[in-house]
């Protein structure tokens, strides 16, 4: 069962009762983790354009959809590179702001992973 997003406020989001402070990923078996965002920042110098490269870490075999909160504002998104190799893997992408993608995310069946950027 994947777990459920309660509420996201700027900086902040809160999942099956835990307050997260930064950038999480919610994998196909529902564990959640800390966003790497990292890959996309090296390359970008923000974490506002999710790079190939995190794209392919983020990405698990057998995911058929993508959700990813774009930000409280709506400002992240993926580059074309990412968005192509996701395609490739024939996985969907829904990218909404943080507190639409939680909604989608909330009655989402099926292999779904989850990006959620908590800022801007």
């Amino acid at each position: 069962m994947q777990p459920q997003i309660e509420k996201t406020k700027f900086g902040s989001i809160t999942i099956d009762g835990e307050t997260y402070s930064h950038d999480i990923l919610i994998r196909l078996g529902g564990a959640v983790e800390k966003r790497t965002k990292k890959l996309s920042k090296e390359l970008y110098g923000t974490s506002h354009i999710i790079s190939l490269a995190e794209a392919e870490y983020v990405y698990e075999n057998g995911a058929g959809e993508l959700i990813v909160g774009t930000g409280q504002f709506g400002r992240a998104g993926l580059s074309d590179e990412a968005e192509e190799f996701l395609k490739q893997m024939c996985c969907s992408v829904k990218l909404l702001p943080t507190k639409k993608a939680i909604a989608a995310w909330n009655q989402a069946e099926g292999n779904v992973i989850g990006l959620f950027h908590i800022t801007c």
